[in-house]
């Protein structure tokens, strides 16, 4: 996603030095070579803090949303105040932020980048396997924090509804399967 990004804030550098005015189509000896402007190491390094910056701040405000409905009581398909699953509660962060995920954490779980669980940062997506009878990713949670020891995530269970939990926790521990950057 950063690479995408930068190589289309190169491409529009390149273009942007492109001007056509009156008096270059008037000349009569013009040269029709383009040359490409090579970029400063110091002005990638700029471009890839304002795109770390960018992803930073979406990360939060996703977060920030998705707090507002800790509390909230488990309901299958829920998505609301009323009533919110693990999916329907990452879906629900991410769309008010124009983030389109699937509703499906299984499905969810196929979009994005496969991460170490070392990279992981606030707005990150870690995937579980709770159903020991079925061998599918059935559960997500939505990274708020971290820190060396610790990852919290807020995620909805259906016995206490939206809850932040740590992935340390043995339950937790056990049932994670992998996790994923989808900014």
């Amino acid at each position: 996603m950063v690479k995408k990004i930068l190589f289309i804030f190169v491409l529009l550098l390149s273009f942007g030095n492109c001007k056509s005015s009156k008096k270059a189509k008037n000349k009569k000896n013009y040269s029709s070579k383009v040359s490409a402007k090579t970029i400063k190491s110091e002005d990638s390094d700029r471009v890839y803090n304002s795109i770390e910056e960018s992803r930073t701040s979406l990360a939060n405000d996703i977060v920030k949303f998705a707090k507002q409905f800790k509390g909230v009581r488990y309901k299958w398909g829920g998505t609301t105040k009323a009533g919110m699953d693990c999916s329907g509660l990452v879906f629900t962060a991410f769309k008010h932020q124009n983030v389109l995920l699937p509703r499906i954490s299984r499905d969810m779980a196929k979009r994005g980048k496969r991460i170490n669980l070392n990279e992981v940062t606030e707005g990150d997506l870690l995937f579980f396997k709770t159903n020991k009878r079925q061998a599918k990713i059935n559960h997500v949670g939505l990274v708020v924090s971290t820190n060396k020891k610790n990852i919290e995530f807020i995620h909805s269970t259906t016995s206490k509804g939206v809850i932040t939990s740590l992935l340390s926790e043995n339950y937790w521990n056990k049932a994670f399967i992998e996790a994923r950057r989808v900014l």
